[in-house]
């Protein structure tokens, strides 16, 4: 475990503001590929199957990325205790950066498998990331406030999430699109050279600032595949893997949803992907306040009533929707308080609770039609936000030395991000978006009975925060 051996006094408001920068760059690029799937879709006449090969590349660079790393560390010990966690981080921005200038010749050859090829390039940058930057902020400042800054840093990752598809959907479909509105693959080519841009300098103001000086005592390396004696971290792998792919499914998929039933160009429908991802920030907010077991319950409420206020009316600034269009939303937020109540603070209860509600919203999605049908699939992002950091916390709790074994096989999952879109594609292609959502229906009712497992087997364990990001 990292322990901080200086005991000085030290101003960390710079450099966590720096990083924090980080995470809402890390979320803004993340989520840009929910743009880009349909804007290359009909840029080069794809399929479904064959457009989900965006979040296949992607997430597939997490799977490979954290073996490499996994058969690094259990061989040779851990490289970030190695190199630092400041280096770790700023190789990852760099390895990222250049997965965003790789996409100029992408669009110049406008050639579907460099585009793959960058996006491969950009999750291995953002899977050093995982790894690195969400262990650096718990170290910049006290142990006892660790928990406060990461979802902080983490809030506004999601903050990114939620403006992406308003400003990147702006950038790549209206303002560099060609002037009679035919699609071209140089319209990619400015916003991802900003991008990498702006990670360049994020990575220059990381390099510049003073950083605590830390010293790790590196943990024992523990050979072989321990930790997979324990049932209920292997069956938080398979949950984990269901999460990351319903979600990144569900997103991959809303704008092409809302043009098959609602017939809203990409123009107003991105606008509505941001306020999927925006329900996620909502609820990560008020998961923050609803599973601290240190505020009393009458607090709570008056602490999660003014958060949700606050950031709705923010996320009703970003995204161009009159008030009557979005007014839905609030039923979710009551929901979402509802759900959090009856969850108790408990972390696998709150769990379940998500799950199932995310299962009627997919049924709903897949049965009605028109406005009922899009209300139901965008309130699923806000039941979604809680689930990384529950699933992450409950799979790796009491693995004692087998920790970061475990740790390391959580964060493979994230594969379920390439995956299972990849299927939902090919439902898609036989039988229409629509009915294509019983995939994720599968992933939530694994989830599901993962949080009934871990509320009967670990019920003693008081796990209400997680120390990761997604």
């Amino acid at each position: 475990m990292n322990k901080e051996v200086q005991t000085q006094s030290r101003n960390y408001t710079v450099p966590l503001i720096t990083i924090t920068l980080l995470f809402f760059m890390w979320g803004f690029i993340t989520c840009m590929n929910d743009i880009l799937i349909p804007y290359l879709k009909q840029l080069f006449k794809l399929t479904f199957f064959e457009s989900m090969l965006v979040q296949f590349c992607f997430f597939g660079a997490y799977f490979i990325g954290s073996l490499i790393y996994f058969l690094i560390s259990i061989s040779k010990g851990d490289p970030i205790n190695k190199v630092g966690y400041k280096k770790g981080i700023l190789f990852g921005i760099g390895l990222a950066a250049l997965g965003c200038i790789l996409f100029y010749p992408a669009a110049t050859f406008s050639y579907y498998p460099l585009f793959l090829g960058a996006l491969f390039i950009l999750g291995l940058g953002f899977t050093v990331l995982q790894i690195t930057a969400n262990a650096y902020v718990s170290l910049l400042g006290s142990e006892e406030s660790a928990s406060s800054r990461l979802n902080m840093t983490q809030a506004f990752n999601a903050f990114g999430t939620t403006i992406a598809p308003v400003l990147g959907g702006h950038l790549i479909f209206e303002l560099f699109s060609e002037p009679d509105g035919t699609f071209s693959a140089v319209a990619t080519r400015i916003p991802y050279l900003i991008f990498a841009a702006i990670l360049l300098l994020v990575g220059l103001l990381i390099s510049r600032v003073k950083l605590p000086s830390f010293q790790t005592e590196t943990e024992e390396t523990v050979l072989g595949w321990g930790a997979l004696k324990f049932n209920h971290l292997k069956f938080g792998v398979f949950a984990m893997f269901c999460y990351v792919g319903g979600e990144v499914a569900v997103g991959s998929f809303i704008i092409s949803f809302l043009e098959e039933t609602m017939k809203f160009n990409e123009a107003i429908s991105k606008n509505y992907l941001s306020l999927y991802w925006g329900g996620a920030m909502i609820g990560r907010f008020l998961g923050a306040i609803s599973l601290n077991q240190s505020i009393s319950q009458a607090k709570k409420a008056i602490l999660m009533l003014g958060t949700a206020t606050l950031v709705f009316l923010v996320i009703f600034s970003i995204v161009n929707l009159s008030f009557e269009q979005i007014s839905f939303f609030l039923v979710f937020i009551l929901l979402n308080f509802a759900a959090f109540f009856v969850g108790k603070a408990a972390p696998a209860r709150t769990l379940s609770i998500f799950a199932a509600i995310n299962v009627i919203l997919l049924i709903s999605t897949m049965v009605n039609h028109g406005e009922m049908a899009m209300y139901s699939v965008l309130g699923i992002g806000i039941f979604n936000s809680i689930m990384f950091s529950n699933i992450y916390t409950l799979a790796i709790s009491g693995l004692g030395k087998y920790t970061s074994q475990g740790s390391s096989l959580v964060v493979m999952a994230i594969l379920g991000g390439a995956i299972v879109p990849i299927f939902q594609g090919y439902l898609a292609d036989q039988f229409g978006v629509q009915h294509s959502f019983i995939i994720p229906v599968f992933c939530y009712l694994v989830i599901l009975i993962f949080g009934a497992y871990c509320t009967k087997y670990l019920g003693h364990v008081e796990t209400t925060e997680a120390k990761s990001g997604h």
